[in-house]
């Protein structure tokens, strides 16, 4: 793992405390041993104001390694402009197997070269200024990470934890990643497309009560009956003024974020669970399978069973050709 001044200590720790859970509860042949290496070798001050104490040099690393991650962090574009630190990076890349970034680590990889003509994703804040530097990088700023090849990059901070379950069930099987997440008492590892702005993630309307507190309802009870009718008396408003809350501060009608926060927890279980469909929709508050097939294509453009076939745990990982 390489660090820098500023680095983000959750951007570390998302990916070095799994790791180190795999090995006690996996009890797995080849146990993953994690080092810190950072310029100089010597403690970090992290954005968070927290000292990291670094394993060893990053000068003195040598290779093979089996994975290669670099940290994002406040500190990003002073890492990506200092020409050593980024020759030690593209050294160590080309002896090992795979290399990874978190958040805005992927403007350092994008400055070793590691990602001219690949497909990356960044912090979705940082986006836009990565592309704008590094403009033979296909930067998404939609998904949670993407992989490309043997490279890997995460969107920002506790993506970096999906990512190195993704790592877990690579090298080691689904079971083990299943049991770490369990450990560190986290979702069963979000796919690589999730968006990083879910409706679940996405900051709810600033200072509004109703919404809010509807929108807890509506994730919390996707089977329950939520249509327009029943929202507005449990928020004690009428039916036109609720209307008018939803369009003013999520941009869509009630109806539009049933239907959403619904589809998204169709496809929570489609990769989480065996359930039969017609049950997942059941549970979500679909009348029916066909029902939930017509809702879940139109929102993400696959049926319900090709998605459950590429997104459950244990599915091949979906690859953008190197």
């Amino acid at each position: 793992m390489v660090c820098y001044e500023a680095a983000e200590l959750l951007d570390v720790a998302s990916v070095t405390t799994p790791l180190a859970m795999a090995n006690v509860l996996g009890a797995v042949g080849r146990p993953y041993r994690v080092r810190v290496a950072a310029p100089g070798g010597g403690p970090v001050a992290c954005g968070s104001g927290l000292t990291l104490g670094a394993h060893e040099p990053l000068e003195q690393v040598a290779g093979p390694l089996d994975t290669l991650v670099v940290s994002g962090g406040t500190g990003f574009e002073r890492a990506a402009d200092d020409v050593r630190l980024v020759g030690h990076v593209r050294r160590l890349a080309r002896e090992s197997r795979r290399v990874a970034s978190v958040c805005t680590g992927a403007a350092v990889l994008a400055a070793a070269g590691l990602l001219d003509g690949r497909r990356a994703t960044t912090h979705w804040r940082y986006a836009d200024r990565i592309a704008s530097r590094h403009p033979g990088t296909v930067v998404d700023p939609t998904p949670l990470w993407v992989r490309d090849g043997h490279v890997y990059t995460a969107a920002g901070v506790t993506s970096a934890l999906d990512l190195t379950l993704a790592f877990i069930e690579e090298d080691h099987g689904a079971d083990l990643a299943r049991q770490v997440a369990r450990h560190l008492v986290t979702y069963l590892q979000r796919p690589a497309d999730q968006a990083q702005l879910s409706m679940f993630t996405a900051a709810p309307a600033p200072r509004d009560d109703t919404i809010r507190t509807l929108l807890d309802h509506i994730a919390a009870h996707p089977a329950d009956d939520l249509g327009t009718e029943a929202l507005a008396a449990r928020a004690a408003v009428t039916v036109r003024h609720l209307t008018r809350l939803f369009t003013l501060h999520l941009g869509r009608t009630p109806g539009q974020v049933v239907r959403a926060a619904r589809v998204e927890a169709a496809a929570h279980l489609l990769r989480s669970t065996t359930l039969p469909v017609a049950t997942v929709a059941a549970r979500c508050g679909f009348a029916s399978a066909e029902s939930l097939r017509q809702v879940f294509t139109a929102h993400k453009g696959v049926p319900p069973s090709r998605y459950r076939r590429e997104h459950a745990l244990g599915a091949p990982p979906r690859t953008t050709p190197a």
